[in-house]
């Protein structure tokens, strides 16, 4: 899979690529997908609200935008993430930023596998699985 890494913001970097990228390639395996192409694109709050506003007619911030390019089973796409937004959720649901960084990027690629969670039921399911995935990070 080409995993690409963009930032659009200063003072931040990735870490632990190796170990991301890692439970990404299990998560698309698991899913029955093959590896494409993904772009993470590690934005600010601006940012993300407009494409937001823009793409989606949302007037909200959000922590996270996937968009689906995939074809067939080939997953491609590209993720933009708000680190303003993973902060603040991260001191929201005291865990550490590192932990929630890797639930929305894990999430991000659920919804490209074909996961949705728009029902209570299948938020409980995307929960679960990405709990399963934070795990599997940190071993």
């Amino acid at each position: 899979m080409v995993i690409k890494v963009h930032y659009d913001i200063e003072k931040f970097r990735l870490r632990d690529s190796k170990a991301l990228k890692r439970v990404i390639g299990r998560i698309i395996s698991d899913a029955g997908m093959k590896p494409g192409t993904l772009d993470l694109i590690f934005t600010g709050d601006k940012k993300v609200y407009e494409i937001n506003s823009e793409f989606l007619g949302h007037d909200y911030y959000t922590d996270i935008i996937t968009f689906n390019y995939n074809n067939g089973k080939s997953v491609n796409g590209e993720i933009y993430i708000s680190t303003d937004r993973v902060r603040d959720n991260a001191l929201k649901f005291n865990v550490p930023f590192r932990t929630e960084l890797k639930r929305v990027v894990f999430h991000g690629i659920l919804h490209l596998c074909g996961y949705d969670d728009r029902t209570a039921e299948q938020k409980a399911k995307m929960r679960e699985m990405e709990e399963m995935y934070l795990a599997l990070s940190y071993s």
